[in-house]
C-alpha cells in the first residue's frame, strides 16, 4: 500500500511510503520477501529444520521462527552473545521467537565471527541433524528473488526508490527490478564499506547509490535527535518507524531534500521493510539509559 506523506517540500518533491511492512503481522515487510523462495525450496528438498543466525533483537530470528511454525518446520536460531542464554525472559524478540518453537544454540561473540566457515556449520549438523541453512538477515539468491517482487507497476511513477540497507539484500531486489529511468538509494543502518562489494554479488543493474551519512554512530546506534524525528513522523502521518532501519533512511531523505539533493519536480517512494517488532527491545534500552522511549508502537 502506497500512502503519500502529506508534508510541504521545497522543489515541488513528492514523497511517498510503501507500506510493504503491512504484509504480514508477524513476518513482515523485506523478511517475508527473503524467506518466501527460501521456505519453498526447504520444502523441495524435503528439509524439516530451518537453521539461521542473528542477534538479540533481530528481525529476522523473530520473523523465521513464525514463518516456520506458520509452515510446519522446526526452527533452531544460532545467537550471537553466549551471555544471553539465561536472560529470554527480558528479551522480547527471544521471547517471542521461543514461544514460538525456535531453539536457540548460543555462541560467543568471538565464535559468531565463524558462522559462515564450514567448519562451524559441521559442528552445528553434528549436533541438530540436517537442516536448511538461511544466512543471518536471510540474503542469498532466493531472498534477492523474493525481494525482486516488492515494486508493482503502479511504482513506475517515482523517479527515486529509497531504502534502508542492512545485508544487502533487499536494494539487490529492487535494484534488479527497477525501471531504466530509476535510481535506487540505499541507506545502511550501519558502518563500513563492504556493503557495496556485497551488494554487487547479486545487483544485475548500475542503477544504485548507497547514502552512508545517516547510519547515527552504527547497527543499533540511536540518539536524541532520531527518536524526535520518529516520533514526530509518526504523530504527524501515523506511520510507525523503526529505530534500527526504517527510522534511519526516512530521515535521511527528508534532511537530502531540504538539502537540494534530488532534482525539482521529483518523486520518491520509500519502502517500509518493516522491523517494528524491534522498538520494544530499544525502548528497554533508552530506559536505561533515561531517554525519551519511541512511543509509535501501539
Amino acid at each position: 500500500m502506497n500512502v503519500p506523506i502529506h508534508i510541504t517540500f521545497p522543489n515541488n518533491i513528492a514523497l511517498t511510503i510503501k507500506r510493504d511492512d503491512l504484509n504480514h503481522p508477524f513476518v513482515s515487510g523485506n523478511k517475508l520477501r527473503k524467506l518466501k523462495y527460501n521456505l519453498l525450496a526447504a520444502k523441495a528438498e524435503n528439509q524439516g529444520t530451518i537453521l539461521t543466525f542473528g542477534g538479540a533483537f533481530s528481525n529476522h530470528i523473530a520473523a523465521v521462527a513464525y514463518a516456520g511454525k506458520e509452515q510446519g518446520f522446526k526452527t533452531i536460531g544460532v545467537i550471537r552473545g553466549d551471555e544471553l542464554f539465561d536472560k529470554i525472559e527480558e528479551n522480547p524478540t527471544l521471547k517471542f521467537a521461543q514461544e514460538n518453537g525456535m531453539q536457540f544454540e548460543f555462541v560467543s561473540r568471538e565464535d559468531y565471527r565463524h558462522k559462515s566457515e564450514i567448519s562451524f556449520i559441521e559442528k552445528l549438523k553434528d549436533k541438530f541433524g540436517d537442516f536448511y541453512l538461511v544466512p543471518e538477515g536471510g540474503t542469498n539468491e532466493l531472498a534477492v528473488k523474493g525481494c525482486e517482487e516488492i515494486l508493482t507497476d503502479e511504482d513506475a511513477v517515482f523517479d527515486y526508490v529509497c531504502c534502508a540497507v542492512g545485508t544487502g539484500g533487499t536494494i539487490s531486489g529492487l535494484i534488479n527490478s527497477a525501471l531504466p529511468h530509476q535510481k535506487i538509494l540505499g541507506f545502511p543502518a550501519l558502518k563500513g564499506d563492504f556493503l557495496t562489494d556485497e551488494i554487487r554479488i547479486f545487483a544485475k543493474q548500475d542503477n544504485w547509490n548507497l547514502i552512508s551519512d545517516y547510519h547515527f554512530g552504527g547497527y543499533g546506534k540511536i540518539n536524541l535527535e532520531l527518536i524526535e524525528f520518529i516520533n514526530t513522523f509518526f504523530e504527524d502521518n501515523k506511520v510507525p518507524l523503526d529505530p534500527i532501519y526504517t527510522g534511519k533512511m526516512v530521515f535521511g531523505v527528508i534532511d537530502l531534500i531540504y538539502k537540494n539533493y534530488f532534482p525539482e519536480n521529483s518523486k520518491i517512494v520509500l519502502i517500509h521493510t518493516g522491523g517494528l517488532q524491534g522498538i520494544e527491545g530499544m525502548n528497554i534500552k533508552l530506559r536505561q539509559k533515561k531517554l525519551p522511549i519511541l512511543k509509535n508502537n501501539g
